[in-house]
């Protein structure tokens, strides 16, 4: 059985919740997100918390059970402070800059990366080494900075590229003569 999903998920004062049915929407200071949750399980709202009980105990029911308590978790959180992801460019002439609502990332090719940022989610570029990703839905913002990353992924023996601010590249030893 599920651990997490035991746990009712408490709401705070300025968060609102209203369940209709399978759809999940959350209000707070920072906007509004919805949920969608699947048939195999059942949500209430009880004193001042949100509880996730399975429908059955089929596989299916009891995996799903605490990936959306996890997701209601995740909302809750995310309309009242929102999530913000990191990154750090290494490397020589490696830079980010924005070009209204492009980020523009000089990466070492022959030419200029231009990524659209998605609806939803804000980029900002404090230092040219330094890319700085928040939003409401946490999911967006961990896909946006996946997305980027993957441009340049740092390498094992100089540690150029970009990488998550909390990473730490393993190293590895050059070749020896």
């Amino acid at each position: 059985m599920s651990r997490i999903g035991k746990k009712t998920i408490p709401v705070p004062a300025d968060v609102m919740i209203t369940v209709e049915r399978q759809a999940i929407t959350a209000k707070g200071v920072k906007g509004e997100l919805n949920f969608i949750v699947d048939d195999a399980v059942f949500v209430t709202l009880e004193n001042n918390s949100v509880v996730v009980v399975s429908r059955d105990r089929s596989k299916s029911g009891r995996s799903k059970w605490g990936m959306t308590r996890t997701m209601i978790e995740n909302i809750i959180y995310g309309v009242k402070n929102g999530f913000e992801r990191k990154l750090e460019i290494n490397g020589i002439g490696y830079r980010a800059t924005m070009q209204e609502k492009d980020l523009q990332l000089s990466l070492g090719f022959s030419h200029e990366v231009i990524y659209r940022v998605p609806c939803g989610v804000v980029v900002n570029v404090p230092k040219p080494t330094e890319i700085v990703i928040s939003g409401l839905d946490r999911q967006k913002v961990g896909q946006v900075a996946a997305e980027i990353r993957r441009y340049r992924a740092p390498e094992p023996y100089k540690g150029k590229g970009i990488r998550y601010a909390d990473e730490r590249v393993v190293r590895k030893e050059g070749k020896k003569k």
